[in-house]
């Protein structure tokens, strides 16, 4: 009794000695992480589960060699040997974790131009997940093929190798197009973390992307929650996919007599005094007049999708207070001519001739001769005349054919 208690000891003993060492080296690797943050990380993912494997393979290699006997020794080291498998798989986690976050390290999100960081991070979370799921299902399996029980169960299953795959198909249909939606997502670049989407009238940021579903942050800080294969088979917008400058529109109804020409120079002095405004467009045309108003749209940019809704909503209130306070007689109204004739006021002369660069969406600046091409394809080129090229602001968007001649 007194010699089995003796080989006890020297076993606790030597489970001990393993703890002290590895805290010893998880101080040795803190020292070292205030230089370098890899051994940080490493230090800190790593610590708890080389503990339990070290205490974990202590024991079932002590209990082993030590000669130990009784009834509770086989159960004790079949536990051991499982609790070994799990700690193991949570320290290749921990390890494969830490590889990614230092390769996450190299692209920051927190700059203007980030599209390739949030591409690098949404693969990168993807195959966390992906990596974390294999490894415990590993595990699980090597778990269970310690059991004399499971390994007989297996061999049988081998046997009807295909009734068992196409019923755990089956079973597992809905997980596995999600977890095939995941990879696709991460790596056909269509959405990646923090982009900015309209999904069903509402939009938000993309909060986390993992490999059943998919959060949605929406403006008013509540969340959507989508599974992934929804976006590989529904239509959304995507608004920063390219960019996250974006266009936006304010439209007002306003009676004939407003003075369009005024009001776009007070949009471009609203526009100039704000922060929001990015400087890119600033554009003001009446897109309709028809039931007795005019219908204006404002088209302005900002750099991101919450800027340009504060801006939208500044200008709004910017342009009523405008036309309030300066031209009430511009205000929607409802005309009734009853036996009177309307005449027009005025010398009769025709309008003087105005160039408003911010009259043209698709045109007048060098923005909106860019714009135009992305949406009619290559300008012809400006053809030579006896005075000089043809100004910019004439430049052609779209081919037309000649007027046919009257006969």
């Amino acid at each position: 009794m007194a010699h089995d208690l003796t080989r006890l000891g020297i076993v606790v003993g030597a489970c001990l000695a393993s703890l002290i060492a590895v805290q010893l080296l998880h101080w040795i690797l803190l020292r070292i992480g205030r230089r370098v943050r890899f051994f940080h990380d490493l230090a800190q993912r790593a610590h708890r589960p080389f503990q339990v494997l070290a205490v974990a393979y202590t024991l079932d290699v002590g209990l082993r060699s030590s000669g130990l006997t009784g009834g509770w020794r086989g159960p004790v080291i079949h536990v051991l040997d499982l609790v070994a498998i799990g700690a193991g798989a949570w320290l290749f986690t921990g390890l494969l974790f830490v590889i990614e976050d230092l390769a996450l390290t190299r692209y920051r999100t927190d700059v203007e131009d980030n599209q390739q960081a949030r591409t690098v991070q949404t693969q990168i979370q993807v195959i966390r997940r992906i990596t974390a799921v294999t490894v415990a299902v590993f595990a699980a399996g090597a778990m269970l093929m310690t059991f004399h029980e499971a390994r007989i169960i297996g061999t049988s299953l081998l046997a009807s190798a295909g009734v068992a795959a196409a019923i755990a198909a089956f079973a597992a249909n809905a997980l596995l197009s999600n977890m095939i939606a995941g990879l696709q997502i991460a790596f056909g670049k269509s959405l990646r973390l923090d982009d900015v989407v309209v999904i069903n009238g509402e939009w938000g940021r993309i909060e986390d992307i993992t490999l059943t579903y998919i959060v949605l942050h929406i403006w008013d800080d509540r969340r959507l929650i989508l599974p992934t294969s929804w976006f590989t088979s529904h239509p959304f917008e995507n608004w920063t996919r390219s960019e996250s400058s974006l266009l936006g529109a304010v439209e007002l109804d306003v009676d004939w007599a407003a003075p369009v020409d005024q009001l776009r120079d007070e949009l471009r002095a609203v526009l100039t005094h704000t922060e929001m405004w990015d400087g890119r467009v600033s554009v003001l045309q009446v897109t309709d007049a028809v039931n007795g108003n005019v219908h204006l749209r404002a088209l302005v940019s900002a750099a991101n999708a919450p800027t340009l809704w504060d801006l939208r909503c500044h200008v709004r209130e910017q342009l009523v207070a405008w036309l309030r306070d300066h031209h009430p007689e511009a205000l929607p109204k409802v005309r009734a001519e009853v036996g009177a004739e309307v005449r027009p006021t005025g010398d009769g002369g025709p309008p003087a001739p105005r160039t408003d660069v911010d009259a043209r969406v698709f045109g007048g600046d060098a923005q909106g001769v860019r714009r135009a091409r992305d949406f009619t394809g290559p300008i012809p080129p400006v053809p030579a005349t006896a005075q000089g090229r043809v100004p910019v602001d004439q430049i052609p968007l779209a081919r037309t054919e000649p007027a046919t001649p009257e006969a």
